[in-house]
């Protein structure tokens, strides 16, 4: 039998083009991915970071910018103590972009801006680093989206029990110098038709913030449902900045409506005491 063509030693038979490039297939197949083996680990450090905040001197507030995208995450770690009220707030260009509030030493949320509305305020329940994390959800995050956002950050509550009026104690085992319940209603309710609990943590003369609970609610216990009024002279403020506050004093009490849905009549004694 003879073959046509001229077949010198080095020629690669036809029955072995195949197998050749197969084989140099596999073996760039290889090679590519212990290059991934070896970059992973950078890659899955550079998906997160963590940034320690810091307060101006005399403030008791940061506002922080930055930007996410897919998998990455921020954590802002800021330092308090029990009984001091945080309150966070996030205005973000990505609907699916909230963030985590995370205790010492724990990674199970306090509060969770994706239930919230990307604003909370509470009391915090023990001293350490507490973490703020900013993160896009999970199917966000496959899409690789990305988000630019303004992140507010504030501590209270621990100038104003260091201001307050000497002999004026703590409700044991609470932040509070006092606790009760004022005259409160919901929406449409007849005004002052329910009682709501509330604490107080006095500061300088005429200064006070006010923790609120919804009718059938404690203060003490329901922490993370409470709305913050902040006193000072004849202001009254929230430290979220999307809560519309209105009030008026009459004679010795405070009308404050909140969000015009919420409405609280709050005795001048709570605010000075006696």
């Amino acid at each position: 039998m003879r073959l046509s063509g001229n077949m010198g030693p080095d020629a690669v038979a036809p029955g072995r083009i195949e197998e050749v490039d197969m084989s140099k297939t596999v073996w760039l197949l290889m090679v590519a991915f212990a290059a991934f083996v070896l970059r992973a680990p950078v890659l899955m450090a550079a998906e997160s970071r963590v940034e320690r905040v810091s307060f101006k001197a005399g403030a008791a507030s940061a506002t922080l910018k930055g930007a996410i995208k897919g998998d990455q995450t921020v954590d802002y770690v800021l330092a308090a103590r029990a009984g001091q009220m945080m309150s966070v707030t996030l205005d973000t260009s990505n609907g699916a972009n909230f963030f985590n509030v995370l205790p010492p030493g724990s990674d199970a949320a306090i509060a969770n801006g994706s239930t919230l509305g990307n604003a909370w305020a509470g009391t915090l329940p023990v001293d350490g680093d507490y973490r703020v994390r900013v993160y896009l959800m999970r199917s966000a995050a496959r899409r690789n989206e990305q988000a630019r956002y303004t992140l507010t950050l504030e501590i209270a509550g621990s100038k104003a029990a260091a201001a307050a009026p000497t002999g004026d104690a703590k409700v044991a085992g609470t932040p509070y110098h006092a606790t009760g319940k004022v005259p409160c209603s919901v929406g449409p309710d007849p005004k002052g038709s329910a009682q709501c609990s509330f604490g107080v943590i006095r500061g300088a003369p005429g200064t006070a913030e006010v923790h609120l609970a919804d009718p059938g609610f404690d203060v003490s216990l329901h922490k993370d449902q409470l709305r913050v009024l902040r006193f000072a002279g004849a202001r009254v403020t929230s430290p979220d900045p999307k809560v519309r506050v209105t009030a008026e004093k009459k004679g010795d009490e405070w009308s404050i409506a909140i969000d015009g849905f919420q409405f609280f009549t709050i005795p001048e004694a709570v605010i000075v005491g006696g």
